[in-house]
């Protein structure tokens, strides 16, 4: 599974996390009866919130259905999303990875510059890409503009250079996302939302773009790969602030939208996207909150025209006001500052009582021995830090993990950890 939303089944609360499980398993459901078995290797956390989006626009595309048993819900079955809304996530969430294994192929990626393997992805990609445009129009959807959007980031990235502003290079991927999420609106009946969710989608696409380069700034240095944020010089802090400025923008752009219930949508793309940039972040080793640099223009609504204040960090937040405005608490109840930079913190765990914080980050990343590492392990385990601590430390690596929470069922075996805000 992959993705920028990974939301934890601790802050989805109400029923949400069952909501969530529902459209995700949809989404799976939608790629097999639509596109074959293989497909559903396309399933997302992204691209199930075109099916959120949708159902929480209209009660008619939030149709479910009985899906049988699954090992990733512990062979239980499930009430899961079945609306039109699942149908075009599918259909999306297929072209995008098409496009994306092309753009491997054309790349030589790793074994995409083996023969044998380029022709069976190419052939796979051309028939999810056909497979995705039929699907697509079925539902009214124009899955060929899609694929133009996409076909012309390679053009886009080709004329990238050092001094280009790194939003040139994220512009065909908004449109994409975009488009997506204005036709949800079209799906739903409700035409007054489509200019809203267009937005919304844009600054999505431009956070996902992002955070992708973001975090695979280091490694695509030492490959030699193509990362807009090096090709166009563009630094941590003003990716950050762009970010920053997005997840304001998205937030805005739902206020103007009209939804019959919205609960999931915010979760998701306001709380989720937050702690997306967040992670992303730490994981690069940059903990800081973005901020204006000076001449930076903060987020313009494309209808109010004016700056807008940046949402106040209050105590169920990610962000703590203590030290000022830019200070950061970490995504899972960390060690304060101390994420990703080395620096102290000036709380022990999440909630002053338990052990979060340790093993503590170190960057670079400390890596241990087979036994040492075992004893860490161990110790996490007993702390339940795998599953509440997002991201934590690898025992043996020391690199950055993804807690566990997203794919198992096991909410109340977090309890002692239910203030870490993870």
């Amino acid at each position: 599974m992959f993705g920028i939303l990974r939301p934890c089944r601790h802050t989805l609360s109400d029923g949400l996390a069952e909501e969530w499980m529902s459209h995700m398993c949809g989404l799976c459901l939608a790629l097999r009866d639509d596109h074959g078995q293989t497909s559903r290797i396309a399933t997302n956390y992204d691209g199930l919130v075109v099916s959120v989006l949708a159902a929480a626009q209209s009660e008619e595309c939030a149709s479910t259905r009985a899906a049988g048993p699954c090992p990733l819900r512990g062979m239980r079955g499930a009430e899961v999303a079945d609306g039109s809304g699942a149908h075009l996530a599918a259909s999306v969430s297929l072209l995008l990875a098409s496009a994306k294994i092309t753009d491997h192929i054309e790349d030589g990626d790793g074994s995409y510059a083996r023969r044998g393997v380029r022709a069976f992805a190419g052939r796979v990609a051309e028939r999810w890409r056909r497979g995705a445009q039929a699907s697509g129009e079925r539902l009214g959807f124009d899955g060929s503009g899609l694929v133009a959007v996409v076909g012309r980031q390679r053009e886009v990235e080709l004329a990238a250079g050092p001094g280009t502003d790194v939003l040139t290079v994220t512009r065909p991927t908004e449109e994409a996302t975009g488009t997506a999420f204005a036709h949800t609106a079209a799906l739903a009946g409700r035409p007054a939302n489509t200019e809203p969710l267009r937005e919304a989608g844009r600054l999505f696409g431009r956070l996902a773009h992002l955070l992708d380069a973001v975090e695979d700034r280091e490694e695509d240095a030492d490959k030699g790969a193509w990362n807009p944020l090096t090709a166009t010089g563009t630094g941590l802090a003003r990716a950050r602030e762009l970010c920053d400025d997005a997840v304001l923008g998205v937030r805005l752009a739902l206020d103007e939208a009209e939804f019959t219930d919205d609960r999931l949508v915010r979760a998701l793309l306001v709380r989720e996207l937050r702690r997306a940039v967040d992670r992303s972040f730490v994981h690069a080793g940059y903990p800081g909150q973005g901020h204006p640099a000076h001449g930076h223009q903060p987020y313009r609504h494309p209808r109010h025209g004016h700056p807008n204040q940046r949402p106040r960090h209050g105590g169920g937040d990610h962000f703590s006001a203590g030290g000022g405005d830019h200070g950061w608490t970490g995504d899972g109840g960390g060690s304060g500052g101390n994420h990703g930079s080395g620096g102290s913190s000036d709380r022990k765990g999440c909630c002053g009582s338990c052990s979060c914080d340790t093993p503590a980050w170190s960057h670079p990343p400390r890596g241990r021995g087979v036994l040492p590492g075992c004893a860490v392990a161990l110790f996490m385990c007993c702390t339940c830090q795998f599953c509440c601590r997002d991201p934590h430390p690898g025992p043996w690596s020391g690199k950055p993990r993804e807690s566990w929470c997203g794919l198992c069922e096991c909410c109340t075996c977090c309890n002692c950890c239910t203030c870490c805000d993870c």
